[in-house]
């Protein structure tokens, strides 16, 4: 392709299989972590430090992108956070985390990259399932993901006119050590079990096919998104969940 991609929250997880997967594929990345650098990202992926809560640091961030390689093709905002609390504990500090982060780091993301994007620019912001369906402990993340699919389908009709393709991806558990960590919390899903008997189990009574998608194929879902290929597509909150929730 040989685009230049932007992706918040590339270190880790979902986002860094995004990051190497473009990068593998011969485009320019630069990734953003409120972390230093992940010295075991691909080699030519360049890091700029920063925290998706604060707008003017995503500014800062797409005008790096801008100064490393000159402009801007796909933004993709990754950044999030995913815990589980039970309403009556569920504090404002606990509130704004998951908030701020998932929900208004993906409006400030678009924002800015909105702003310098031209005609054939690309935004795909990674949601979750949590953004199509409620789950019990889980109202402050469905929230924000919801608002996340919210964002996603105004954006494609504000942002369209320009040229601007605005999607979503919306993975269920995908297990990385970020998830595996969170699902150890007494209040999620697994409640206390062990967490990989627990993915098995789930697995093998609610996906169509048995199994959990893996980072790499929520990454190439996101591949394609950004691709001529998709030219017609914008607007949609893809579902990566292996049959979890038909639609």
């Amino acid at each position: 392709m040989g685009k230049i991609i932007a992706i918040t929250g590339g270190n880790r997880g979902i986002g860094k299989a995004i990051a190497e997967f473009f990068a593998q594929n011969g485009c320019c990345v630069a990734v953003s972590s409120r972390s230093p650098k992940n010295n075991q990202l691909v080699r030519g992926i360049i890091h700029f430090q920063m925290d998706v809560r604060k707008r003017e640091e995503q500014d800062q961030f797409v005008a790096f992108v801008l100064k490393s390689f000159g402009t801007l093709d796909v933004f993709i905002n990754c950044a999030g956070n995913s815990r589980w609390r039970p309403i009556e504990k569920i504090e404002e500090d606990f509130a704004e985390e998951i908030i701020e982060t998932n929900l208004m780091g993906t409006l400030w993301g678009c924002a800015a990259a909105s702003q310098v994007m031209k005609n054939g620019g690309t935004i795909i912001n990674i949601s979750s399932l949590a953004g199509k369906r409620g789950s019990v402990n889980n109202s402050a993340y469905c929230a924000a993901k919801f608002g996340v699919n919210g964002i996603t389908q105004a954006l494609a009709k504000e942002l369209g006119p320009r040229g601007i393709r605005v999607n979503a991806v919306c993975p269920v558990y995908v297990q990385t050590p970020y998830i595996l960590k969170s699902l150890e919390e007494k209040a999620s899903p697994a409640q206390g079990q062990s967490v990989p008997e627990y993915l098995k189990t789930f697995a093998q009574t609610q996906t169509a096919l048995g199994r959990l998608p893996t980072e790499k194929e929520v990454a190439k879902v996101v591949y394609f998104l950004s691709s001529s290929e998709a030219s017609a597509i914008t607007g949609q909150c893809i579902n990566v969940d292996c049959g979890v929730f038909p639609q």
